[in-house]
């Protein structure tokens, strides 16, 4: 049974309950981060809490706690659901609401305090790191018809949800997104990597897409071992004609694309740059 916190408590999953005026379930209106640990250990802990801040900031709700007590939030919640669920991978999910108010309207007041959720889940084991161990992913491609402040990690996820199905009811296990000029802006629930004439190239963060803390911790640590990556442009021609592609999240890590719609990525198996890459990365996540 997963535990959770809700407003300064910590309690079983299934007791957590929430006002139906909450605007966060009226409207959505609220921010959201998934952080993975790994025995105890989190991913990339002070990035998403720094962009859970920025998200807050950028929809004005005020943070309720700052990052000590935040750590100490994950912290116990990673602690007591590794107990809990009996597996040392927890994903644990944060979720700050604007608040309840009495009537429901579109306007927002400024004396609201923030409904405050988290819970701990049972994340699969990190991917494998070996070519032949892995089962990569065979995605869809879409026009990108959500909003335009995608940067922003909003719980309001409809659009993102929408294009994930398109993906689903074809069989497929994701859907990446092209913007109306032709080029990629990221998938459904994860960033996009590119292997284009043996260069790493991914797309540059705008109002777009969303900065993934494991695309970050991505590049940086494939910087520190002088591995180039470039923030560019990417068409979708080229995405399709890449020697590889790879997905990055919190849950998937680096994983590699096989298919895109129909068409055979490279050579349809995970590439030997992807192999290079997840070792660099599984060195340096618990340190960048």
């Amino acid at each position: 049974m997963s535990i959770a916190f809700l407003n300064n408590a910590y309690l079983p999953l299934q007791e957590a309950r929430i006002s139906p005026m909450d605007r966060g379930f009226l409207f959505g209106d609220g921010i959201y981060e998934v952080i993975p640990t790994h025995h105890g250990k989190p991913v990339g802990l002070s990035a998403h809490l720094k962009r859970m801040a920025n998200g807050l900031a950028a929809i004005e709700i005020s943070n309720p706690f700052d990052a000590s007590q935040w750590q100490d939030i994950v912290s116990t919640l990673t602690e007591q659901n590794a107990t809990a669920l009996a597996t040392p991978y927890i994903g644990i999910y944060l979720h700050v609401s604007r608040g309840v108010e009495p009537q429901r309207h579109h306007a927002y007041g400024q004396d609201i305090t923030p409904t405050v959720f988290g819970y701990g889940f049972a994340m699969a084991t990190p991917p494998k790191t070996k070519r032949e161990e892995v089962t990569g992913l065979h995605v869809a491609l879409s026009e990108d018809l959500r909003w335009q402040r995608c940067h922003i990690k909003s719980t309001s996820l409809l659009g993102n949800v929408m294009h994930y199905q398109q993906g689903v009811s074809k069989g497929k296990n994701e859907t990446i997104l092209v913007n109306q000029q032709g080029e990629i802006t990221e998938a459904a629930s994860c960033n996009v990597f590119a292997v284009i004439n043996d260069q790493i190239v991914t797309p540059p963060l705008d109002h777009q897409l969303l900065p993934g803390i494991t695309r970050q911790l991505v590049i940086d640590s494939l910087r520190k071992e002088g591995v180039i990556v470039r923030e560019r442009r990417m068409t979708k021609q080229e995405l399709l004609n890449a020697q590889e592609v790879w997905l990055t999240s919190s849950s998937k890590e680096i994983t590699p694309v096989l298919s895109i719609d129909e068409q055979v990525i490279g050579e349809g198996s995970p590439g030997k740059v992807w192999e290079k890459c997840l070792d660099i990365y599984n060195r340096y996540k618990f340190v960048l």
